[in-house]
C-alpha cells in the first residue's frame, strides 16, 4: 500500500467514524459557526479550557468528507494542548494546506494525510475549516467571548 493509499484511508476512516463529533458539550466555553459558501460546508466547533489547555473540543456539521474528516483528525491532535501550542499546530496545518512541509508532522498526528489535499486548491478551505474554526474559537476565548459566527471567505485562513 502505498503512503498516499494510506493517507486516503486514514481521511476515509475519519469522515466514515468521527472522533468527538457531539452536536452539545457540557460547560462549553466558547461556541463558533463557520460556513464555507463556496461548497456547503457548515461547522459548529465548541471548546472547553481548564487551566489554560483544551479540555474539551467537539465540532458538529455537514460538508463534505474532506471536511469533516479534518475537523475529526484535528480534535484528537489538539486535545489537552494548551492555547498557544494548539494555535501554533493550526497554523503548522494552514501552511501544509498552502504547500509548505509541516514543522510538526508528528504532532499534527492523522491530520498530515490531509497534505496531499495541498495539491486541489478547491479542497483546502474544506479541510481547513475546522483548523480555522478551531483558531477563533481560542481566540474568541482569549477575547472573553463566547460565541461566534464565521462565512469562511479568502483572507480567513491568513492567506
Amino acid at each position: 500500500m502505498s503512503m498516499e493509499d494510506l493517507y486516503q484511508e486514514i481521511i476515509l476512516d475519519h469522515y466514515r467514524k468521527p472522533h468527538n463529533r457531539a452536536p452539545e458539550l457540557e460547560g462549553e466555553d466558547v461556541h463558533v459557526h463557520h460556513s464555507n459558501p463556496l461548497c456547503g460546508d457548515e461547522m459548529d466547533l465548541r471548546i472547553r479550557v481548564a487551566d489554560g489547555n483544551l479540555d474539551a473540543v467537539v465540532f458538529d456539521g455537514e460538508g463534505c468528507s474532506i471536511s469533516q474528516a479534518s475537523a475529526s483528525a484535528m480534535t484528537l491532535a489538539v486535545a489537552e494542548r494548551d492555547l498557544k501550542d494548539a494555535l501554533d499546530l493550526a497554523e503548522d496545518f494552514r501552511l501544509m494546506m498552502h504547500g509548505d512541509e509541516p514543522r510538526r508532522a508528528d504532532d499534527l498526528l492523522d491530520g498530515v494525510a490531509f497534505q496531499g489535499v495541498a495539491r486541489f486548491p478547491v479542497r483546502v478551505k474544506c479541510a481547513l475549516l475546522g483548523w480555522m474554526a478551531l483558531r477563533d474559537a481560542i481566540e474568541t476565548y482569549e477575547s472573553g467571548a463566547t460565541a461566534h459566527s464565521v462565512t469562511y471567505d479568502d483572507d480567513k485562513d491568513g492567506s
